[in-house]
């Protein structure tokens, strides 16, 4: 389970702590820090076969993307901040960004074209808190990508099976999009992306 360090923080005072010398990785939400669980090994494969075919997609694209380290992004809203499993940034917009030379941090939905993240055991954040945030902000596609099958029935179905959300800015609100086993996932940023829901839960090995 998520561990919470109960005292409130602003996100000045995060950013100036936080990653501190322990290894462990931490989260900001509604100012309370929040240890994260150590990913899986599953959960990192994940992380790095998408990471690797939607490098590869932009670039035969010739977008000005790319997926950075470790950035931070802050919804303008409250004292949040989250780092993503996977993050797409849209290079040119970086210099409207007031946080991104000094906090490696952006704001802007202009800056996020696509944003992922791999459920783990923290589920919920994935599904509800981030979910929020990430519409508010305005950020136009966001995939939730729950392999384990470990979210709630309302989301992933009963009985519970590994589910791909895609959810895409409309109106100011999410359109949801469900993808499992062999759907082709269907993609606003990259609509030629050609990978299955199951390529993706196993790292891209089939069987």
């Amino acid at each position: 389970m998520t561990q919470a360090l109960r005292k409130l923080v602003t996100f000045d005072e995060f950013v100036a702590k936080y990653p501190d010398n322990t290894g462990k990785r931490y989260e900001l939400y509604d100012g309370l820090v929040v240890e994260m669980p150590q990913p899986t090994g599953d959960h990192e494969e994940i992380v790095v076969f998408l990471s690797t075919k939607i490098t590869l997609e932009y670039s035969r694209l010739s977008l000005p993307y790319g997926i950075p380290k470790t950035v931070l992004v802050k919804p303008l809203e409250n004292e949040s901040a989250y780092s993503p499993d996977v993050l797409i940034l849209n290079l040119p917009n970086l210099v409207d960004e007031p946080l991104w030379k000094k906090e490696s941090t952006v704001t802007q939905a202009a800056s996020i074209p696509l944003v992922i993240e791999v459920v783990s055991t923290n589920w919920r954040d994935d599904y509800l808190k981030k979910y929020a945030d990430y519409e508010e902000m305005g950020i136009p596609e966001y995939w939730i990508i729950d392999y384990a099958a470990l979210g709630g029935r309302e989301f992933i179905g009963k009985p519970k099976q590994p589910t791909l959300l895609v959810c895409c800015l409309e109106e100011g609100e999410y359109r949801i999009s469900k993808f499992r086993g062999d759907d082709r996932i269907q993609s606003p940023t990259f609509p030629e992306f050609n990978l299955t829901a199951e390529q993706i839960f196993c790292a891209g090995i089939v069987s």
